[in-house]
């Protein structure tokens, strides 16, 4: 394990496992091929070839296709297809800004592998000079790496939720942030990756928001996804990545371009403009 080993993990794909899943013969995602066997079930939603599945064409606005979709997954959900159900929508659509085309239960969403969008904070405080980082310990009953570490705030951007409020609201509710402190964080650029995660293409961008605490600061859970806290220094978030898996797969990407943005990795190391380029590569 090592820093290049995080950021090459989370670019890991093989699209040859995958169908090509389409609106109005727009690609917009690879869909899972067990998936695509169960949606022939339901031709008036979506056409499902040897080469690629779509939307039905008749299916020709927003709320058609959400409400068409939406029945179509509860189905399989009812039938355990569908596992992890969240009650949460995400706005699907073929870039970040662009048209949205669909609403998708978050559950859903690696198996269509269409692109999905979340908010990570570090939040760090200084101590003579140094800086440290606020981390968080997974729950044991999240579905997705249960007690893994993670980023002091992070979570998925549902649908109609803007970026930064989504932050101010994550904020409130894994850390006790109050929403006047919160607003003080900076966004610092965006990070995608597509790679395969239990059987699922996940095809994620994350925007990276950076918060300077308070040194007296201590952080607080409120909604159960978050086990405890520990604050760290870089060098031993460091280590963490490059010598053990304790990290959740995405937030090694997020922490490496914070090390390099406070100049904790300088281009004195040998691996620096891998780790600089490796974090701009694109899915």
């Amino acid at each position: 394990m090592s820093l290049m080993d995080r950021i090459e993990s989370c670019h890991r794909h093989d699209l040859a496992r995958y169908l090509p899943f389409a609106v109005r013969d727009v690609q917009i995602g690879f869909m899972r091929r067990d998936l695509a066997a169960e949606l022939r079930r339901f031709p008036s939603v979506f056409h499902v070839a040897q080469d690629r599945v779509a939307v039905a064409d008749h299916l020709d606005s927003f709320d058609y296709r959400s409400a068409a979709i939406d029945s179509v997954m509860r189905e399989l959900r009812q039938e355990g297809f569908i596992h992890g159900w969240r009650d949460e929508l995400f706005t699907i659509s073929a870039q970040y800004g662009a048209e949205p085309l669909f609403d998708l239960e978050r559950a859903g969403v690696p198996l269509f592998g269409v692109k999905a969008y979340g908010v990570h904070l570090n939040g760090y405080v200084r101590r003579d000079g140094e800086i440290w980082l606020w981390v968080g310990r997974r729950a044991a009953n999240r579905p997705i790496e249960p007690g893994k570490l993670d980023h002091l705030v992070a979570g998925g951007l549902p649908s109609g939720v803007k970026p930064f409020d989504n932050l101010i609201k994550e904020a409130a509710e894994e850390a006790s942030i109050p929403k006047e402190l919160a607003r003080r964080a900076r966004p610092c650029g965006a990070l995608s990756y597509r790679m395969e995660l239990d059987g699922c293409l996940r095809d994620d961008t994350i925007f990276v928001y950076d918060l300077e605490l308070p040194s007296d600061f201590v952080p607080r859970n409120n909604d159960g996804e978050i086990a405890d806290f520990r604050l760290l220094p870089l060098s031993e978030v460091e280590r963490l990545l490059a010598e053990t898996t304790d990290f959740k797969f995405n937030v090694g990407l997020v922490i490496i371009d914070f090390l390099i943005r406070q100049s904790y990795l300088t281009p004195d190391r040998a691996d620096y403009c891998d780790l600089a380029l490796g974090l701009s590569s694109k899915p």
